[in-house]
């Protein structure tokens, strides 16, 4: 069977400067096992695959796999199928606002008149890093910049980021990550990666500059664009100034995203677009 097939670029507005993601659009008749193979042959960090919505409310329902798991939620998956499903034709329910169903429920995304997308944050629990485990921390950054103020948090939101505030943006694009403090830190935090972020100076390409690692099989990823780890740093900012970021630098790219508070809740967007169309066979 040839399904619909789309690879899009999240969090950027030229091609191969952002996050990839896999998008099949005809995911109806594949089991979970089926849709984990395609996940781990496309080889991209996410691959997602829509099916008709069971909840009314939704114009959609997503599911979500890396290489080897299902997310129940995941960021650039969520503007990434958006944009997708947009580009084939979809038609909102509501002018303006898509809704996706997934396993953290219903995700709204909000539908700007120049073409971007935002994701409302999922709510947020926080839990405060062991003050014993500070050391490790400074080891798997491979650095003792931590912004005193703002003590590390892990921030769940369906995906679990620890959060480390560091004093500046320089200090987060110097930081040197230890592959296996990493591994060690996630599993005892609790978290399913690190995600550190630091301000930018005046008049810089934007306010943060955002980097998010983790280990998968005993290699250390990072991520290029991370929409659940830039929601997650949002949640722990609490209700604004709206920002920008960057994210992606150390990696050569130069991914972009905005976070907007409307009525205390944080939304996360970007740009997307479309760099492969066309079928898959399955």
């Amino acid at each position: 069977m040839n399904r619909r097939f789309k690879q899009v670029d999240v969090f950027t507005t030229a091609p191969f400067m952002g996050n990839p993601l896999a998008v099949i659009l005809d995911a109806e008749g594949l089991s979970g096992e089926q849709m984990q193979a395609i996940a781990r042959w496309t080889n991209l960090s996410e691959t997602t695959f829509v099916l008709p919505a069971t909840d009314p409310a939704a114009d959609y329902r997503v599911r979500i796999f890396t290489t080897s798991e299902e997310f129940p939620f995941a960021g650039h998956p969520t503007l990434g199928t958006a944009h997708a499903l947009l580009q084939a034709g979809l038609r909102p329910k509501t002018p303006g606002t898509l809704v996706q169903e997934c396993g953290v429920g219903l995700v709204p995304v909000r539908i700007a008149d120049d073409g971007g997308l935002a994701f409302r944050a999922p709510p947020a629990t926080l839990a405060a890093l062991d003050a014993g485990l500070m050391p490790l921390l400074r080891t798997a950054l491979g650095t003792a910049t931590l912004n005193e103020g703002q003590p590390p948090v892990v921030v769940n939101i369906g995906i679990r980021w620890l959060v480390v505030r560091l004093d500046t943006a320089a200090d987060c694009l110097a930081a040197s990550f230890s592959a296996a403090a990493v591994a060690e830190l996630t599993q005892r935090a609790g978290s399913d990666g690190v995600a550190v972020y630091g301000p930018h100076p005046s008049g810089a390409p934007a306010d943060y500059e955002v980097r998010a690692v983790c280990v998968e099989n005993g290699v250390m990823i990072e991520d290029p664009v991370t929409g659940s780890a830039n929601a997650c740093i949002a949640r722990l900012l609490a209700a604004g100034p709206d920002y920008t970021v960057r994210q992606g630098t150390a990696l050569g790219r130069d991914g972009r995203v905005t976070v907007n508070y409307l009525d205390g809740e944080p939304w996360i967007g970007g740009r997307v677009v479309t760099v492969i169309d066309g079928t898959l066979a399955s």
